[in-house]
């Protein structure tokens, strides 16, 4: 089986998988899975292993439906200008993909391990099945992150990486991921790689996806 491969059939059981997005790129890794699949222990790993931001990739189809805008739509589109913050571009040439934080309205703080993968798994679910009811069951500011993915045709990063495995999976464009860190700047490609190594992950480049 190719790395390719390997992936989809990792997150089809619901395991974690590590994307590497590419050395031209960010040359940061993610721990990523199917949101379906959020517990407590997988977000307790990520918070402690990964140490990044802790992120919902959604098709940008969905979020067409719900008309979520981008965050830096709303900074350019505010009355205010919001302090002329907004971000053209990054460092590494992209607009970001953030859209809103949110919380499902069951968590208590939305913080906590628990709280976090209820989060995820009923935006998973909501998402999918009936996403009629997403804005009685989800409020913003929260704990979640939300990334809209521009297509993978637009942008490669790691949000539109994993939205694309996930539809290569047969899966819902709802995807987990977290950055991983090192010491003051992100984890090394060789320790990404003995990391996937030692914990039995599959690792997967951009290029390995982008074909």
């Amino acid at each position: 089986m190719s790395n390719a491969e390997k992936a989809l059939a990792e997150l089809r059981r619901g395991h974690i998988i590590i994307v590497y997005d590419g050395d031209e790129r960010e040359g940061e890794a993610d721990l990523i899975f199917h949101a379906s699949f959020a517990s407590p222990a997988k977000i307790e790993l990520l918070r402690k292993d990964a140490g990044g931001l802790i992120c919902a990739a959604i098709g940008l189809g969905y979020a067409k439906k719900l008309e979520l805008p981008f965050f830096t739509d709303l900074l350019d589109e505010s009355d205010k200008k919001i302090c002329h913050i907004s971000c053209r571009k990054t460092a590494y040439g992209d607009k970001p993909a953030f859209s809103l934080p949110i919380n499902h309205c069951e968590v208590y703080t939305g913080i906590t391990d628990n709280d976090r993968s209820l989060t995820l798994r009923k935006l998973e679910e909501v998402l999918s099945k009936r996403i009629g009811d997403f804005e009685n069951e989800f409020y913003s500011p929260g704990h979640v992150f939300l990334l809209i993915g521009r297509g993978i045709e637009n942008r490669k990063g790691h949000t539109e990486l994993s939205l694309e495995l996930a539809k290569r999976s047969g899966l819902s464009e709802v995807m987990v991921l977290c950055e991983m860190l090192g010491s003051g700047k992100a984890l090394s490609k060789e320790n990404v790689k003995l990391y996937a190594k030692n914990n039995g992950l599959v690792f997967i480049e951009g290029k390995d996806v982008i074909g």
